[in-house]
């Protein structure tokens, strides 16, 4: 039983196997004056090594439950990879090695023009909730032509139902959604269903539940810094970088996940050079047999990580893509619409033309610019959408985009979104039209359940299109409202169709053209006050798309055939026509 291929030569952190029924346990504990393992019937003490690092052997069996003892309290392994019961009570010694089919050699993921993403929920995405039972919805994900699901994190948190974006163990996989193999055979079946594997981490904060790394080690998180979610963490302590690059090892050596995205990355802060670009350094080296796709979530809107010539992380979430969508066909201007409100049209059409929005200009309706410019970096370095769990979830009532803005709109939009050359992310049900909410949900118990339920209904309070009574996030019907595919299948199997079609377009016309030109020549101008025609040259073609998204715009014909009509956009308010057009 050899360590996993991601240890480091002396890990500070969790327990490793060595072979022959021997472990290597490390904790980080400064302050701490004694540091031993328990066992069942016997404890064994742990070697203070200075600065707070202890380390032994310990002689154990995979599976056997142990606790760490820190001055006589009784905690959970930090670095845990599997939990007996609940994230408050024993770890387990948990061997690493996996039997992986022999077709896990030969498989090579997705280059980024190739991406089409799927963001998804364990416990939702299938009525059972677990990693195996997603399994079988993968080849018909992949029939669409969907090249990679975006798992919502699954690391252990408290209780059985949540986002996951409160975990505590993060180098443990939610039980309720199955063992840590069960995780691994779903990567495997992933693949062998042709679809890449992102993992959405969260090292920025720890959940308000189970979280003993703050009495552990409370040099981990930085005294002068908190987050929108709990303390801040001290990312200038070697420890610290240590936990979580090796965090990340895990999820791409052991687990074999085709890349991460990273969670709210302008909360991870702190030594130089940047953990970030450390961690992408640290994982490019390791990992050269096939692409591996590291996303970052950043408001800040920095163009410089996506450089190409930097090779560190390949794209980031464009919020204002969205939000410029959004915008334009809800008319919603609250919160952090205001700035989109103004001139969503302009907004979009800058998006289709440069990525970003928001460059570091000023703009009505926000207080402080943020962002850089854009338009110097290819198409990849945007993942757009119309719909995520945080621009759904993060609403009172969760309603999706073709609640609030009608069928035509709703289709009109996912046509932009899939043939325009920028990499695309649905949000699960989506290709199928869904339209049952996504609504927050946890299951924190006692004062912090009650703290959760008044925060929820104070938050949307002050807001009146997307406010609105609060459902009780530890309502088990909040939950199962959540759930998706349970509609119409006359309505589910229409938009899967329409899903299917525009996506053979994408890959057989457009994806090629992104593959060999990543920096088009992009030309886009209004065409009336909801119409928009976006030029994409590729040298070796042409994509115009000629979008309404509200009204019937003014265009100009285009004498050929197009390749894509979903209405028309000279006389429908919701309407899409594409041309592809190869230059001769």
């Amino acid at each position: 039983m050899p360590p996993h291929p991601g240890a480091e030569p002396d890990p500070i952190w969790g327990a490793h196997p060595l072979g022959d029924g021997q472990w290597h346990v490390g904790l980080w504990a400064p302050g701490a004056r004694q540091a031993e393992v328990q066992m069942q019937g016997r404890t064994v003490k742990l070697t203070a090594g200075g600065d707070g690092r202890f380390a032994g052997r310990i002689e154990a069996r995979a599976g056997d439950p142990y606790s760490m003892v820190i001055d006589g309290r009784v905690r959970p392994d930090p670095a845990s990879r599997a939990q007996v019961s609940d994230v408050h009570g024993a770890s387990r010694f948990t061997d690493p090695a996996y039997d992986w089919p022999a077709a896990e050699d030969y498989w090579r993921g997705h280059a980024l023009s190739d991406l089409v993403i799927l963001e998804l929920h364990v416990g939702l995405f299938t009525p059972e909730g677990t990693f195996a039972a997603a399994e079988a919805r993968l080849p018909e994900l992949a029939a669409l032509g969907i090249t990679a699901i975006e798992l919502m994190p699954v690391n252990h948190f408290s209780g059985e139902r949540g986002w996951g974006y409160d975990g505590v163990l993060p180098f443990a996989p939610h039980p309720a959604y199955g063992p840590p193999a069960a995780l691994k055979s779903l990567v495997a079946a992933a693949h062998a269903a042709g679809l890449s594997v992102i993992l959405d981490v969260v090292w920025n904060h720890f959940g308000p539940d189970g979280g003993y790394l703050h009495e552990i080690a409370p040099d981990f998180f930085d005294a002068d810094r908190s987050t929108p979610w709990g303390a801040g963490i001290d990312f200038a302590r070697d420890e610290v970088r240590a936990f979580f690059r090796a965090n990340a090892r895990m999820w791409v050596e052991e687990f074999h996940m085709d890349g991460l995205r990273i969670d709210a990355a302008h909360q991870i802060r702190g030594g130089t050079p940047g953990f970030l670009e450390e961690v992408a350094r640290d994982l490019r080296a390791r990992t050269t047999h096939r692409p591996l796709h590291l996303i970052l979530e950043d408001e800040r809107n920095l163009a410089a990580p996506r450089a190409p010539d930097a090779g560190l992380f390949d794209a980031e979430w464009n919020d204002d893509y969205h939000h410029a969508v959004h915008c334009l066909l809800t008319g919603e201007s609250e919160s952090y619409y205001a700035s989109f409100a103004v001139d969503p049209l302009g907004d979009l059409t800058r998006a289709l033309a440069e990525g970003q929005v928001e460059q570091g200009q000023p703009r009505q309706g926000l207080d402080h610019p943020r962002g850089e410019p854009s338009d110097h970096l290819p198409v990849t370095a945007f993942v757009n959408s119309n719909q995520t769990h945080d621009q759904v979830g993060n609403r009172a009532q969760g309603e999706r985009l073709i609640t609030l803005a009608g069928e035509d709109a709703a289709r009109a939009a996912h046509a932009l979104l899939l043939l325009s050359p920028y990499i695309p992310m649905l949000f699960m049900g989506e290709e199928a039209g869904e339209t049952a909410p996504f609504q927050f949900f946890a299951d924190f118990k006692g004062d912090l359940a009650e703290a959760t339920r008044n925060g929820r209904a104070r938050e949307f309070a002050k807001f009146e299109s997307f406010g609105g009574p609060v459902p009780d996030p530890m309502d088990a019907a909040t939950y199962e409202r959540s759930r998706p595919y349970r509609g119409d299948p006359v309505h589910e199997a229409a938009w899967r169709g329409l899903t299917q079609q525009l996506l053979q377009l994408r890959h057989a016309r457009i994806a090629p053209l992104v593959a060999a030109n990543p920096f088009p020549v992009r030309d886009v101008i209004r065409c009336g006050p909801h119409a928009v025609q976006a030029r994409f040259d590729f040298g070796a073609a042409v994509v115009t798309m000629q979008v309404a998204l509200g009204a019937p715009g003014r265009f100009a014909p285009l004498t050929d055939t197009p390749s894509f009509a979903l209405g028309d956009p000279n006389t429908d308010a919701h309407a899409i026509t594409v041309w592809i057009e190869e230059t001769p």
